[in-house]
């Protein structure tokens, strides 16, 4: 007699839980976006223009008493267009990705379609940001480039700049790295045409760094900071004793932690009293347009003002300023379109019309 076996139930097999799902997600780089280097401002237009103005500062010669005085001379002034680059993306949600879906991370429960629409958009936006952060990087290398690496504007051909490079040549041991810093410095203070600065940030790739740490006279530069507490590699000792006399020391006293919260707490209530002052301003205002023009106090106080974040300072402070009577308000501030009951006529000639004219 042949016997029948059922491999699935001899003990080999056997069911398990599904586990914790595991989300992979891209790296996200806003370094320079939390710096807030670049400061966004709206445009209704495709294209900008940028006004150029050149001031010359020329040292003024001695000239005899009752002499002609020198001529000062014109600004040297250009315009440049540049077209603002459109940046399309787009995505959809269709059938296949809702049905027969299962939701991410559980077992028996579809995909709902609020969960595809908020991880859609939330890709969306994050491949936005880091077009925003490829490209202000670039701008910052004088360079605009999109997300396929096609350069959009050169700044130093617009401008007519000339690309400042120092070598800090990394790979000898015997490079003067003090004096390397030191040009970088002075390159950037002769670039920034009579602008201040009070320090200067670099930022470079993770090979220069590591090369730059582990130089040799980088590693003595260290040593002779844990040791005296200068700087050397930042600070310019011997042009400030030159031209004050006297070096400056800083330091920090007390909790940095508790400073720093101090000083975002102080920077939350300024920015807070004074949007508040700005909204409560404008509805004042718009309040009293409306009393002169003759429409009443009750229709003034429809104006009302709101202050977000609610119930709290925030260095983002917004205000907004509405009407509870948007109609009446928009009829007095652009009229109202009368239209006539009958509009439609169409002239069809009857027997006395076809009648030839009389001259």
């Amino acid at each position: 007699m042949t016997q029948i076996i059922n491999p699935f139930d001899a003990g080999g097999y056997s069911l398990a839980e599904m586990t914790q799902a595991i989300n992979i997600l891209p790296n996200l780089y806003t370094r320079l976006g939390q710096m807030g280097l670049f400061r966004f401002e709206g445009v209704t237009q495709r294209s900008v223009i940028i006004e150029q103005a050149e001031g010359v500062l020329n040292l003024l010669p001695t000239v005899p008493l009752g002499g002609p005085a020198t001529v000062a001379n014109r600004d040297a002034r250009s315009m440049r267009s540049f077209t603002v680059p459109w940046i399309p993306h787009d995505d959809s949600i269709t059938p296949q990705d809702v049905q027969g879906v299962r939701g991410f991370g559980v077992a028996d429960a579809a995909d709902p379609l609020a969960t595809v629409m908020e991880r859609k958009l939330t890709r969306m936006r994050s491949k936005h940001a880091q077009t925003r952060e490829f490209m202000e990087v670039n701008a910052l290398r004088g360079i605009i480039r999109d997300g396929s690496g096609a350069t959009l504007y050169d700044y130093f051909s617009e401008f007519a700049l000339s690309r400042q490079q120092v070598d800090f040549t990394l790979g000898t041991a015997a490079t003067n790295i003090q004096a390397k810093i030191r040009e970088v410095l002075r390159k950037v203070e002769t670039e920034l045409k009579g602008e201040t600065m009070i320090s200067v940030l670099a930022l470079v790739s993770p090979e220069f760094f590591d090369k730059l740490i582990g130089h040799a006279k980088v590693e003595q530069a260290y040593q002779y900071y844990s040791s005296t507490g200068a700087q050397p590699l930042r600070e310019d000792d011997l042009d400030h004793q030159r031209e004050t006399g006297m070096k400056l020391a800083a330091a920090i006293s007390g909790d940095l932690r508790k400073i720093m919260a101090e000083e975002v707490k102080a920077a939350e209530d300024a920015v807070t009293a004074g949007m508040r002052q700005a909204t409560d301003g404008l509805k004042a205002d718009l309040r009293r347009q409306v009393t002169e023009a003759g429409m009443g106090q009750r229709l003034a106080n429809t104006w009302r003002a709101e202050l977000y974040p609610k119930g709290r300072n925030s260095i983002k402070a917004a205000g907004f300023v509405f009407t509870r009577a948007p109609t009446i308000i928009r009829a007095f501030d652009q009229g109202v379109m009368i239209k006539s009951k009958h509009g439609f006529w169409l002239a069809i000639p009857t027997c006395p019309a076809r009648t030839p004219p009389i001259r």
